[in-house]
């Protein structure tokens, strides 16, 4: 794991180094039940971390996805995004209505543009159009500008 933006909780930093298995064994469910828990974290890092890792995951269980719909109603925005993320990979259309009602807030993360360009769905349209220009950053804007296209049925900027 690189310096920066880590979580505060030790077994995230393990599980994001893999150094902790996830599948595979008890043990390894064991651990994928601990990840799933700390999604709720009181610790704002663990939970965004703790989603990101588990958004990531190849598995996809009712329990995985019962924890990325739940995290989607977190209070901070990149918690959401990881979530929404995830369940875009899983079942777009899952996540179609709750990305609707993420583009309408007040603050979208990055992974929420990403949900968007996965799930590729018209109806997306108008909430990404009122965020062209308000991304922050130049490659969140790019991420915006290729949902749209995605979403508009055009090829990105990339494609």
């Amino acid at each position: 794991m690189e310096d920066g933006y880590t979580p505060t909780a030790d077994f995230l930093v393990m599980v994001a180094n893999d150094e902790i298995p996830l599948t595979g064994s008890d043990f390894a469910d064991h651990n994928l039940r601990t990840l799933i828990a700390y999604t709720r974290d009181e610790d704002v890092s663990n939970r965004d971390w703790a989603t990101m890792l588990l958004a990531q995951q190849e598995i996809d269980t009712s329990e995985i996805r019962d924890a990325l719909v739940t995290a989607t109603a977190d209070e901070d925005s990149c918690v959401r995004g990881e979530a929404l993320q995830g369940l875009a990979d899983r079942d777009a259309g899952m996540a179609l209505p709750i990305l609707q009602r993420e583009l309408e807030q007040d603050d979208c993360a990055y992974a929420t543009f990403q949900a968007a360009r996965i799930v590729a769905d018209p109806s997306l349209l108008k909430g990404l159009r009122r965020w062209v220009g308000r991304g922050g950053a130049p490659w969140i804007d790019d991420e915006i500008t290729d949902a749209i296209a995605a979403c508009a049925g055009e090829q990105s900027q990339d494609g």
